[in-house]
């Protein structure tokens, strides 16, 4: 869980994009914020964006409606930072998958594997995110794969991989809802529940929790 300050620093690079007309930042902030939903990637980057509506925006990315209510919920949990440490943070990190059918691979992740859409981009689209709670993947449009199939079947080649507390709800959710598995679930030798899940571009995504 990111501290607070971890989260100011992201609030000032959507800043940062918006100033510098970075395109993709557009989609996100009218997939975010409702008042920007109508409008266009350039009506979008034209606007006044301003430091609260990028607050705004970290925080309904965390599922709070506004930056007090973050601050607030942030405020309730116990801290683990005992020092300024001036190294730089990684904020986050959204592995990028490669697809053939952006509007097919959006069906599957919300439809399937419940995440929800972030943004799209591009007309047709060939870029999106999808997010479920604190995990996010990114969607590239591809024409030919970029792994060879054969190989990633073979060698298990993952695209991602995301952890939670304890993978087997998790894993009977997705089996009942027909999710295509490449490895069911299964414990480690190392303690770990784990299952993959095959996308339809054959992208497999692992998920990993504590044992049983």
């Amino acid at each position: 869980m990111p501290n607070l300050e971890n989260l100011r620093k992201q609030t000032k690079q959507y800043l940062r994009w918006h100033r510098d007309r970075h395109y993709p930042v557009a989609a996100q902030i009218r997939a975010v914020l409702p008042r920007y939903r109508d409008l266009t990637d350039a009506a979008v980057l034209a606007s006044r964006f301003q430091l609260s509506d990028a607050q705004e925006m970290v925080a309904r990315l965390r599922g709070f409606e506004s930056w007090e209510a973050l601050r607030k919920g942030f405020q309730t949990m116990p801290s683990t930072t005992t020092a300024a440490d001036p190294r730089p943070v990684l904020l986050q990190a959204e592995p990028q998958l490669f697809v053939r059918d952006i509007a097919a691979s959006c069906a599957f992740y919300i439809g399937t594997l419940g995440f929800s859409l972030v943004f799209t981009y591009g007309e047709p689209p060939f870029y999106a995110q999808v997010a479920r709670d604190g995990a996010r993947l990114n969607l590239r449009c591809v024409d030919a794969p970029v792994i060879d199939p054969a190989l990633r079947e073979r060698e298990t080649l993952l695209s991602a991989a995301i952890t939670l507390e304890d993978a087997k709800p998790l894993f009977l959710e997705y089996q009942a809802a027909g999710a295509p598995m490449h490895q069911t679930l299964r414990t480690e030798p190392w303690g770990a529940r784990t299952f993959i899940v095959a996308d339809p571009d054959g992208n497999l995504i692992l998920f990993a929790g504590k044992g049983g």
